[in-house]
């Protein structure tokens, strides 16, 4: 488990730095969160899509019989 950790926290960004080596799970966790809103999100936009993809109750009006 401790080598997917690592993995998925390379696969969001390098940790390199020294310097930062104490945040490095705090920045994982928080690239991850932000992955997680944009999927969310994603899936959020593509379902109203679906649901709403035949939707056909809109007023038209025939010009042809308007009186002048």
């Amino acid at each position: 488990m401790h080598k997917l950790g690592r993995i998925w926290k390379y696969t969001l960004g390098s940790f390199n730095d020294d310097k930062t080596h104490r945040y490095d799970d705090i920045i994982c966790l928080l690239r991850s969160l932000i992955l997680l809103t944009y999927l969310i999100t994603n899936t959020v936009i593509c379902a109203g899509v679906v649901r709403h993809w035949n939707d056909t109750n809109s007023v038209t009006i025939d010009t042809e019989y308007i009186k002048k």
